[in-house]
């Protein structure tokens, strides 16, 4: 791997930052807040952040980066695949509960649902999430769908899983920001109260691990190398494609074996003859 002592650099760095904004979520809901409960009060209610930063940004920015890790690259590429789905599938969960918690919380008190952008945002970034995961399994980690349907539908699923990972950062911060409005409506959130300035803090702590984590995953040079029983796919038959920093390789889009072993055997036929054939003209 080109850079490894700073991919290595960077990797520690967003994993650190990532854990500290969970730390820093936990330390709000349990300092300032008055704690964790589920009995449809606003102990209810503080799961929601805490499952969200857990599950949705901070497992989320981890199961993007799982085909970067080097140390993986002699792993099959179905067992990444089926890592990364359950890293998906353990983020989903913890969303859905998030989202329980505060529907519960809102019903019990009488408070509408469903008014406010950070609600609008964050429930249709939840919908094109699952739906993201469930097409990934069908599509990609289950035997069944053609190779020319991977190699289409791998840059969709590559930019709408950078699309849904930075929204689901804006929507976040979106709802850190209108619960301190009702939370310090009291006290002053423009004066600068300890619990404004530190939330605040979270907020720029989780904008810079999902820097970071765009930055890992948008590095050519540290994509996972093409596996030697593969074959490069491309809708056109082109060479590989990619958006600005972001390289898509379809050499990683899996295969049986044995179709790729055939194929891959048949174009180093090919290439042989061809070979053969400049060389004694």
């Amino acid at each position: 791997m080109d850079g490894y002592k700073g991919f290595l650099g960077l990797l520690v760095s967003s994993l650190l930052v990532g854990f500290l904004s969970v730390i820093f979520t936990l330390i709000w809901v349990l300092h300032y807040r008055e704690g964790l409960g589920w009995d449809g009060t606003a102990l209810e209610f503080n799961w929601h952040p805490v499952l969200m930063v857990t599950g949705f940004v901070f497992i989320q920015g981890i199961a993007i980066i799982v085909y970067r890790l080097p140390w993986t690259w002699k792993c099959s590429k179905l067992l990444m695949k089926s890592i990364h789905a359950g890293l998906h599938t353990i983020a989903t969960i913890l969303v859905i509960i998030a989202l329980v918690s505060v529907f519960d919380f809102h019903n019990a008190l009488n408070i509408p649902n469903m008014y406010s952008l950070h609600s609008w945002v964050g429930l249709t970034v939840v919908i094109l999430y699952i739906l993201q995961l469930l097409l990934g399994v069908f599509i990609f980690l289950l035997p069944w769908a053609p190779l020319s349907l991977r190699a289409l539908v791998m840059p969709m699923h590559v930019y709408s899983g950078l699309l849904i990972f930075g929204t689901v950062i804006a929507a976040v911060l979106m709802g850190v920001t209108e619960k301190l409005f009702f939370a310090l409506n009291s006290s002053g959130y423009n004066k600068f109260p300890p619990e404004g300035v530190f939330t605040n803090t979270l907020g720029l702590l989780m904008v810079l691990y999902g820097a970071l984590i765009f930055w890992i995953v948008t590095r050519p040079q540290w994509q996972r190398p093409k596996e030697p029983n593969s074959v490069l796919l491309q809708p056109n038959g082109g060479a590989q494609e990619g958006a600005g920093g972001l390289t898509v390789n379809f050499s990683n889009v899996d295969a049986p074996d044995s179709k790729l072993n055939h194929e891959a055997s048949a174009k180093k036929r090919n290439f042989t003859a061809d070979e053969v054939g400049q060389r004694s003209t």
